[in-house]
């Protein structure tokens, strides 16, 4: 039996009220607009979505250029003018060069690297208190690639030569590290001078060049000595390595101007060969034995920048051979001191006004006396 709503009480009439709109039409019903194949024309050519093509790399391709010029550090100074300005240019071009002939000593070099791939045979629990942090500009940074798990993977180590570093190390590397911090102090001497001979080269034979004012004391101060220590991975599956090393470029250009540097020193242990990345490719070249390889920092670039930008801060690192069995490889973070890029002619004296005035009383005094005198005689 059907039933009916009861009337209200009191003859209380129910509100007026608006009826809703009427709901979308549903994905089976076909739309009433009259014109439905205009509609769906103009759709589709209004609100068309252009077509996206994604770059199949992560870092640009390898360029096709010539080998980085290769500087005979003995040999520096005698260069002419002109061989200087041709050197300069092909840096600018590649963005780094090797050093030969620089004098420091193979086994010196040799006992650096081999004591400092002992910094990665610390136990994993000790690693963790010295590991790099907002709070600690030194220390271990492991190095993942993806989410997979790699064995014998790489990791980093920054050395600093800070007296904290080194009270904070010889705790949970004791006597070994006092060792390596020892040969570290020397090697970074003979590379601090080769840096700075190699960066007064590049002022006299870059174009149009205008040193830094007033030095570069506040970035010197946060840069101090600074070296990057790497463990490289052992060579892996082709495409697992590929990925690697994406990896560890985009890494490399994250970190790239974490510290202010000039000139970016390499050295390393085994043979490999050298990868130079920049915004505008990467160049790959095989290094001659015990060379240096140098790359351009992001101060260089700035300071060239305010003339002719002839210079461009680039990434290097290298790249090593299946038979290395414990590669490692040191990058030295090096700016020159404050008065490096003075002003090429040292003889040049200001003289304030002040100074200039008390000259010409000094001088036009005698003179003036000397004239009173002698028209005395004559008068």
């Amino acid at each position: 039996m059907a039933m009916t709503p009861e009337p209200l009480p009191g003859g209380i009439h129910a509100v007026d009220f608006q009826a809703p709109p009427p709901s979308p039409v549903g994905p089976g019903r076909r739309s009433s607009f009259a014109n439905d194949d205009v509609l769906s024309e103009y759709l589709q050519q209004s609100l068309k979505v252009p077509d996206l093509v994604l770059p199949d790399r992560v870092f640009p391709r390898q360029n096709s250029a010539q080998n980085p010029p290769r500087i005979d550090f003995q040999k520096l100074g005698s260069l002419e003018n002109e061989s200087g300005f041709e050197v300069c240019d092909l840096i600018a071009q590649v963005g780094c060069f090797e050093v030969i002939n620089h004098g420091i000593s193979r086994d010196l070099m040799k006992l650096a690297l081999f004591l400092a791939g002992g910094i990665f045979e610390i136990e994993p629990e000790k690693k963790k208190t010295v590991a790099r942090s907002p709070e600690r500009r030194y220390g271990f940074e492991e190095i993942v690639h993806g989410e997979e798990e790699i064995k014998d993977q790489g990791e980093d180590f920054l050395w600093c030569g800070d007296e904290e570093m080194r009270l904070e190390m010889e705790g949970v590397w004791p006597y070994a590290f006092s060792n390596f911090s020892q040969e570290m102090e020397k090697l970074w001497g003979e590379i601090e001078e080769v840096g700075r001979k190699v960066s007064e080269f590049i002022q006299m034979h870059s174009l149009n060049w205008f040193p830094p004012e007033n030095g570069l004391a506040e970035e010197q101060e946060t840069a101090g000595k600074v070296c990057y220590i790497q463990k490289h991975c052992r060579k892996m599956e082709e495409e697992l390595s590929e990925n690697s090393l994406r990896y560890d470029v985009i890494r490399m250009l994250i970190r790239g101007c974490e510290f202010p540097h000039a000139l970016s020193l390499h050295v390393w242990s085994g043979s490999s060969d050298f990868h130079v990345y920049s915004k505008k490719g990467w160049v790959s070249f095989t290094p001659a034995q015990d060379s240096i390889v140098v790359t351009v920092g992001d101060e260089l670039q700035g300071w060239s920048n305010v003339c002719n930008g002839q210079y461009k801060h680039v990434i290097g690192r290298p790249i090593f051979k299946a038979e290395d069995k414990k590669p490692i490889s040191m990058a030295f973070l090096f700016s020159p001191p404050n008065d490096a890029y003075s002003s090429k002619d040292d003889s040049t004296v200001t003289i304030s006004v002040t100074q200039q005035i008390i000259f010409v009383i000094l001088i036009t005094t005698p003179i003036y006396q000397f004239y009173l005198y002698i028209s005395h005689i004559f008068v």
